[in-house]
């Protein structure tokens, strides 16, 4: 019997809807491109939608960010990695806010883009999702170990990167 758009309820249209542009934005920063980003979510949700009965008792934004970095592992496991990622990072803000040009997570994810897939993916998920160790550790099927480490290297490699910035101090960043 095929699954069709009542099965899942007006439940996943408004968890879509409602979640939908920070699930992209996870995309974005995973795949550093924005068509890459908008496949990645729909392959995602194509596949969460038929069990969405069962998901949205749980939760579903945990199972479909853990969906997220799994799907596009596989991607980037599979795929030739000599394209240079390009694109704009979709902006939660209003449309016309004069600053989203200058905000630091956005400077920011122009250089976490340049991490291998699986440091940025600890990143992502740490630092821009806000999950503890032990839920990226989870959502990437790792021990904390792994992730301590791979986020110790991707930081170093960020300051090393960051430093070559003219005016990019230390300690001058902000956190959100």
């Amino acid at each position: 019997m095929m699954a069709t758009a009542r099965d899942a309820g007006p439940d996943f249209e408004e968890f879509v809807a409602a979640r939908g542009a920070r699930l992209l934005r996870v995309a974005w920063m995973l795949t550093g491109d924005a068509h890459l980003a908008e496949d990645l979510l729909q392959t995602v949700l194509a596949r969460v939608w038929p069990k969405w009965r069962r998901l949205s008792e749980e939760n579903p934004e945990a199972y479909i960010r853990k969906a997220l970095v799994n799907t596009y592992a596989s991607w980037w496991q599979r795929r030739w990695r000599g394209e240079i990622p390009h694109g704009e990072v979709p902006d939660e803000r209003a449309p016309g806010d004069p600053f989203a040009s200058v905000d630091l997570e956005h400077s920011l994810s122009l250089v976490v883009r340049r991490l291998p897939p699986r440091q940025r993916a600890v990143v992502v998920l740490r630092y821009f999702e806000g999950l503890s160790v032990e839920e990226t550790a989870q959502v990437l099927g790792c021990r904390p170990g792994t992730v301590k480490s791979q986020a110790a290297r991707a930081l170093n490699t960020l300051r090393l990167w960051l430093a070559a910035v003219p005016g990019w101090r230390e300690g001058s960043e902000t956190h959100a």
